[in-house]
């Protein structure tokens, strides 16, 4: 199949079945990895009811304890990637994120020449609902902060609704991302711009959950305000490559054998 979406939970039972079945029922033929680290909440038992219902399209992947957005998404990043999908998505659980806005995605990295589609609250047509005004002002004065320190430009550097194609992620040393919480969606982007890849932000409507508790704290502001200044030193040495394994480099040669 072409195009799945990550979905990472922590206790959140009174979201998960409204948010797959308004996937499921878009008829654009979504497929969706769950990753649950170990919700008390019986979150993953009610993705494990759904999968009969929805057979070949919804799978879980579960995990001890909380581990971190991050590294539940490289988690999910590699087993989409080990399964041939073309398109891998971020998205939220709790309907931040429109499961519309997945098509709108999808279309500007299948037709409009993306690497990478950022759904971002911060550009021309894009915005948020019932946020306050101190919530506003953190995350808008982050992606001022981040664009000033790392030169990256995009408005929305902490959104976290991406559609990713496989070749991004399939070229991105994903072990050498090292950020776990706020700053992680940071550093994807940054690697995927420093590798050379298109980003291109698409406008979203962001609406903060209605149900369940929202995981933002001030370790991990503390993270993305120190995160941002750490990535900025680190590029000067780091390479976000992914080094080529002999079975990599055997199958370059193959397709290169073909083209001559």
């Amino acid at each position: 199949m072409e195009k799945i979406v990550i979905i990472p939970t922590y206790n959140e039972k009174e979201n998960i079945t409204n948010i797959l079945h308004a996937i499921f029922t878009m008829q654009e033929d979504f497929h969706v990895l769950v990753i649950d680290d170990g919700s008390p909440d019986g979150t993953a038992q009610i993705v494990k009811d759904l999968q009969g219902k929805f057979s070949g399209q919804l799978f879980l992947e579960e995990r001890k304890g909380k581990l971190g957005l991050g590294t539940a998404y490289i988690h999910g990043f590699k087993w989409a990637i080990s399964r041939n999908y073309q398109f891998i998505f971020e998205m939220d659980a709790d309907f931040s994120h429109n499961p519309r806005d997945l098509s709108r995605l999808y279309h500007a990295c299948k037709h409009e020449g993306a690497d990478l589609a950022v759904g971002s609250r911060y550009v021309k047509g894009g915005g948020v609902v019932n946020w306050p005004a101190n919530r506003i002002l953190l995350s808008k004065g982050g992606g001022l902060y981040t664009r000033l320190i790392t030169w990256m430009p995009v408005m929305d550097p902490t959104a976290g609704f991406i559609c990713y194609k496989k070749e991004v992620l399939e070229t991105m040393n994903l072990d050498a991302i090292q950020f776990v919480g706020y700053a992680f969606q940071i550093e994807m982007k940054f690697a995927a711009w420093k590798l050379g890849f298109r980003i291109k932000e698409v406008p979203i409507i962001f609406q903060d959950r209605t149900y369940g508790t929202s995981k933002m704290n001030k370790g991990i502001i503390k993270e993305g305000v120190i995160g941002v200044l750490r990535l900025r030193w680190n590029s000067m040495f780091k390479n976000y490559r992914r080094k080529l394994s002999v079975q990599d480099t055997q199958e370059a040669s193959r397709v290169l054998a073909k083209h001559d």
